[in-house]
């Protein structure tokens, strides 16, 4: 299912000329490795930061460390300035991005594992969402890439 997913993606930004970018947490490179199968894909591709560690959230996508300490990684505030961050550094017109508690430890009651939050950067477009999945940290870790890819084709196709 996520071949059809990333092959509606890259039709979509090649059809408009446009370029994409991720930043991940949660998934570790998994969205940005399943794009990366597809050849061609260099022509909308920009590339993707994994930014695990709050440090990097701040320093390399310009996530503020108040809103970091405020909010949480795991946080729509954080999603939203994740996504912006990686699509004004790598130079992209979309970007999306995922953060969240893949699990199996890792959770509060306020924030369970399964906890998933995206953020969606485009043209005169931010928005962000949040999931609960369920399942294995890998069972997770794929959900979202999922989730991550419908949103961003979704506002793509309909730009």
């Amino acid at each position: 299912m996520i071949s059809n997913l990333v092959g509606e993606l890259v039709e979509a930004l090649l059809a408009k000329s446009q370029t994409v970018s991720f930043a991940e947490s949660c998934t570790g490179g998994l969205l940005s490795s399943e794009l990366a199968k597809l050849s061609g894909v260099s022509k909308i591709f920009q590339g993707s930061v994994v930014a695990y560690s709050n440090q990097v959230k701040a320093e390399v996508l310009g996530v503020s460390s108040k809103d970091l300490e405020q909010f949480g990684a795991v946080s729509e505030q954080v999603a939203s300035q994740m996504a912006k961050g990686v699509a004004t550094r790598l130079h992209a017109q979309w970007a999306v991005s995922i953060t969240g508690i893949a699990g199996p430890t890792g959770g509060t009651p306020d924030k369970p594992v399964g906890l998933v939050c995206f953020g969606l950067y485009g043209p005169n477009i931010a928005k962000t969402k949040s999931e609960n999945f369920t399942g294995t940290r890998e069972e997770i870790q794929q959900k979202s890439a999922e989730f991550a890819l419908k949103f961003l084709s979704e506002e793509v196709k309909s730009s």
